[in-house]
């Protein structure tokens, strides 16, 4: 009977952390946050660990060679246990999706559940490997926005997909290492997901021009519309004109500061690769990756109106980075 730590290791436990912030980013894009998400999120999760117990089910017979240390290769987990595990996870998931979304969420969640056993049955070897890998990330934000206006989510559905390309591409050479050209590139995206989130919401209205009952931020500046200043502007209903626009600053920023802080961790993790491209130097940057992926869910999802959520969303990078230490995410 294998140890309730066994089963966290194959389903890479702590990782989870990276999953409910898809969830709640694409709720607040579409306009569909409330007393659904949590329970969506939670389906989200049981799917993440599944496609985990799955993967290792997968490649049990060449993580018996290449990663030897694995709950199956190393007999802590029997390979039935796990793909029996998996069904069960999936079987969950699918079914929390549709008792708190209904057939909206249904109809996301089968196609999410039916990429993620894709990809590890069969596209994680192939070139169409890291795409298949960004699709089921997109539909995990479009599983949030499923009882909203989907359609509202798909920039952040986008922002979330490049960003699981490049950290696929890089784990395809966590044990023999990569050469510089991937590294460049998987940097270079990285930096047009950070900018992508970074854009304030009301880039390109008129100059000077507040947003219909939104905040006027100044000359040459972007508005802060009200939807986009979300609680900040609940939290100060009466303010006069010079906090609101401290507020509308200050729902403006949120997003880029958010982004910075996902660019910053893992832009640095990706050059270090870059200078010596080495197996464990891309192992550390697959997981900064992976542990570093709230903070850009936070910032969509500040970038959405919900800044006080978004940082509650990037608040589980931190954490993920400590847990990370006990359970490897990879």
């Amino acid at each position: 009977m294998p140890r309730m730590a066994d089963l966290a290791e194959l389903v890479r436990a702590p990782a989870a952390l990276s999953v409910p912030g898809d969830v709640v980013a694409g709720a607040a894009a579409a306009g569909a946050l409330g007393p659904r998400t949590p329970a969506l999120a939670a389906a989200s999760v049981l799917l993440y660990w599944a496609g985990m117990a799955a993967n290792d089910w997968a490649d049990r017979g060449l993580d018996a060679v290449e990663r030897p240390e694995r709950p199956i290769p190393s007999g802590r987990v029997a390979p039935g246990l796990a793909v029996g595990l998996a069904a069960g996870l999936t079987a969950a998931g699918v079914g929390l999706a549709a008792a708190a979304g209904g057939r909206r969420a249904a109809a996301v969640a089968l196609p999410l559940a039916t990429a993620v056993w894709g990809y590890d049955l069969a596209a994680k070897n192939t070139a169409a490997g890291p795409a298949v890998m960004a699709a089921c990330r997109g539909l995990d934000v479009l599983l949030g926005a499923a009882n909203g206006r989907p359609v509202r989510a798909l920039p952040a559905a986008v922002t979330v997909a490049a960003h699981t390309w490049t950290v696929t591409a890089l784990s395809r050479r966590e044990v023999g290492g990569a050469d510089r050209a991937l590294p460049l590139r998987t940097l270079a995206g990285t930096a047009l997901v950070a900018a992508s989130a970074a854009i304030p919401p009301a880039v390109g209205r008129r100059r000077g021009a507040a947003a219909p009952g939104g905040v006027r931020t100044g000359p040459g500046t972007a508005s802060a519309p009200a939807e986009a200043v979300g609680p900040l502007a609940r939290i100060f209903p009466r303010s006069g004109a010079g906090e609101r626009r401290v507020v509308g600053a200050v729902a403006v920023a949120l997003p880029a500061v958010l982004a910075g802080w996902y660019a910053a961790r893992y832009g640095t993790a990706q050059a270090r690769v870059v200078a010596r491209p080495t197996a464990g130097r891309v192992r550390a940057a697959v997981g900064a990756g992976i542990t570093g992926l709230p903070a850009l869910q936070g910032a969509l999802t500040a970038r959405a109106g919900a800044g006080l959520l978004g940082l509650a969303v990037a608040a589980a990078a931190p954490l993920g980075r400590r847990l990370a230490r006990k359970v490897s995410p990879t």
